[in-house]
Parts: structure tokens; C-alpha cells; sequence
């Protein structure tokens, strides 16, 4: 189709009109605000969202039809429709899956937009996947992330009809928004710890003694020369009214240690991954009896929300007929891994009667 043979960046969205309205990246770019690479550079917001993306491209999707007994609704298993096994012709559904949850964390939206009908009922029997960075939503009134009456699509300078733009809207505040002040202090605090890394030499001052007073641009040249033969000599020499004092600064309070787990455990709260998961320091470890508890915290505490948009999304009359319901079970992923590498009991060689 058309749409998808332009090549335009994201800036082409950031015209006047953007700032009115609601785009994926509302607080991206180099203007002082987090955006998604530079948040990815931060190791808990990166395991983060490796830990959910994976979970969400590793469920399979099941198929049902609800239907009321008289006492409760019963699911009737489906064969799964063909777009259900790969919603885009060009990459696997774990790879839809793992970057529609993406979306959904960090920029609060996703949007698959609809390539393909199937003719004898019209709906949907392939998508394209859009990155909500790139998507504009113009409406008149938001609560959150949502829009309120009607509202326009464009991306890539294309306006896309609404009804072909099937779009998850986040429950939760996007990470980008809601984290931004956390994710820009850990990148200050990495950025700190990186400056005292890089430099092979002691850090300390100098002192003068005797003689005039020098000016700041006397004081300054004579310390970036200091800096500059400390870092490429393993001797230097002072003249003697010059004296290198050397700092006795605990190196863990230079790193900013301390303060980088703090920022690591906030960040493990914005993204709603338990702190044991990413490394964050919780004062309590994982022990392989408890790996099957932490699968299951990952999915209530933190996949859980997206998991649910993603299903009722699916399941709106806009993709599949009423009454059906599209399923991504958990599972897969609940299941003990070890389970699957063990023989039953009865089948095993060391069981069988002599």
C-alpha cells in the first residue's frame, strides 16, 4: 500500500500542530526530557523491558467463543485465524508481541494498522505495526494518553483512517512521562560515576605558595597541564612553590555507589518489575526454589496490565466478531522450564520392573 512507501523521520510529525496534540514520543528529543535511547542506556530500565517484552513475545495466542449457560459464561475453544500466528507478513509474532509491549510501556500507546480484510466479513487478517513514536493523535480533549470524541491519526505525514488503526491504549502512565525526572538523575548519576573512571590519576587539588597571587586563568592552565602529564607519565614534577594534595575520598562516594542503587530501585518501581529482578538491591536474593514465584510476581506485578490491554484490544469488535475472545495465555510461561526436561516417573529406565 501507499502509506508505506514514504521514508519520513519522526521530526516531520514535530510541527506546529504536535504541540497540541498527543504524539507516542511526548517527551522525546534532546530538549532536556527522557526518550526511549537514552533510557535504554540505563541497565534496570533495559532489563526491565527485556524481561516483559520476553514474556510477552513468548505467550501463545488462543482463540474462544463466550457464550452464557445460565449460570456462567463458557469459553469454547476456536481454531486460532491465521493473523493470530503471524499478525505481520514480515517478522514473527514474537516480534510483534515483544515491540507492541515496548510501546506500551514507554510512550503509554500502540498502533497496528490494519494491511489486509478478509472479503467475506471485512475484518482485519493482517496488520502493520506502527511505531508509536512516530504516530500524531490530534483530538480536541485527552484524559491521559486517551483521546476523548473523535480523534485523527497521522504518521509519516499520512492521515490514517481511524477505523483501519486498531489502538492499545495503556492503562499505566507511560514510563517516559511518569519516570522522567528518575531516568534523567540515574543518567547524571552514570554520567558522574563516568567522569571519575575515566581518569587514571588520583583525584586532588593543587596549592601555590610564595610569590603573587595567580589569576583564574593562570590557576587553570596550570592544573589542566597537571591533569594532562598525570595522565599520559607515571612521574611528574612540581615546581616547589607549587604542592599536590591528594583527596582520601572514600572511591565508592566518587562512584556514587549508594546513590546509583537508589536510583536503580526507583527505577525498578516506574517500570513495576520487582527490584530482585533487575538487580536492584532488595535485601533479600533469589534462590532457584523461588524462580518459579518471581515468573509469576513479573506477570501480576508488571505484564499484567499490558497483557489485559493487549487481550481486550484484540478481543473489541473492530478485529474479531462479539463475542469472541482473543487469549494470550501465561501458561507457557508460569510452567516450571525444569518440568519439561524430566521424564515421567513411570517412563524412566531406573523405574521399570526387572
Amino acid at each position: 500500500m501507499g502509506l508505506f512507501r514514504r521514508n519520513v523521520t519522526a521530526a516531520a510529525l514535530q510541527g506546529p500542530t504536535a504541540q497540541a496534540s498527543y504524539a507516542g514520543g511526548i517527551v522525546a528529543g534532546n530538549n532536556g526530557k527522557a526518550d526511549r535511547a537514552r533510557a535504554m542506556r540505563i541497565p534496570t530500565i533495559s532489563r526491565g523491558r527485556d524481561l516483559l517484552c520476553s514474556l510477552a513475545a513468548s505467550l501463545p495466542i488462543h482463540y474462544y467463543l463466550e457464550q452464557w449457560t445460565g449460570e456462567e459464561m463458557e469459553r469454547i475453544p476456536l481454531p486460532p485465524e491465521a493473523w493470530m500466528r503471524r499478525p505481520e507478513a514480515r517478522v514473527v509474532r514474537a516480534h510483534t508481541l515483544a515491540w507492541t509491549m515496548d510501546d506500551l510501556i514507554f510512550q503509554g500507546a500502540a498502533y497496528w494498522y490494519i494491511t489486509a480484510r478478509r472479503a467475506f466479513d471485512n475484518r482485519p487478517s493482517q496488520f502493520q505495526r506502527l511505531p508509536a513514536s512516530e504516530v500524531l493523535v490530534n483530538a480536541d480533549y485527552f484524559i491521559g494518553n486517551v483521546p476523548v470524541g473523535p480523534y485523527q491519526l497521522t504518521w509519516q505525514g499520512n492521515i490514517l483512517p481511524a477505523d483501519d488503526v486498531v489502538a492499545f491504549w495503556s492503562p499505566i502512565e507511560a514510563l517516559l512521562n511518569c519516570a522522567a525526572r528518575s531516568l534523567l538523575t540515574a543518567e547524571k548519576l552514570d554520567q558522574a560515576a563516568t567522569r571519575f573512571a575515566s581518569s587514571p590519576t588520583a583525584f586532588g587539588w593543587l596549592t601555590t605558595s610564595g610569590g603573587e597571587p595567580l589569576s583564574g586563568d593562570d590557576l587553570a592552565e596550570l592544573a589542566q597541564t597537571w591533569a594532562d602529564a598525570r595522565d599520559t607519565n607515571g612521574v611528574a614534577a612540581l615546581n616547589q612553590d607549587v604542592q599536590w594534595n591528594e583527596s582520601t575520598m572514600d572511591p565508592s562516594r566518587l562512584q556514587l555507589v549508594e546513590g546509583r542503587q537508589y536510583q536503580s530501585l526507583e527505577l525498578a518501581r516506574h517500570i513495576n518489575v520487582p527490584p530482585y529482578l533487575v538487580g536492584a538491591p532488595t535485601g533479600s536474593s533469589m534462590v532457584y526454589q523461588n524462580a518459579e514465584q518471581a515468573r509469576a510476581d513479573l506477570v501480576t506485578f508488571g505484564a499484567a496490565p499490558f497483557l489485559d490491554c493487549i487481550e481486550q484490544t484484540l478481543s473489541s469488535e473492530q478485529v474479531t466478531p462479539r463475542g469472541h475472545v482473543v487469549e494470550l495465555s501465561r501458561d507457557a510461561w508460569l510452567r516450571n522450564p525444569m518440568d519439561n526436561n524430566l521424564p515421567d516417573r513411570q517412563d524412566s529406565p531406573m523405574e521399570q520392573p526387572v
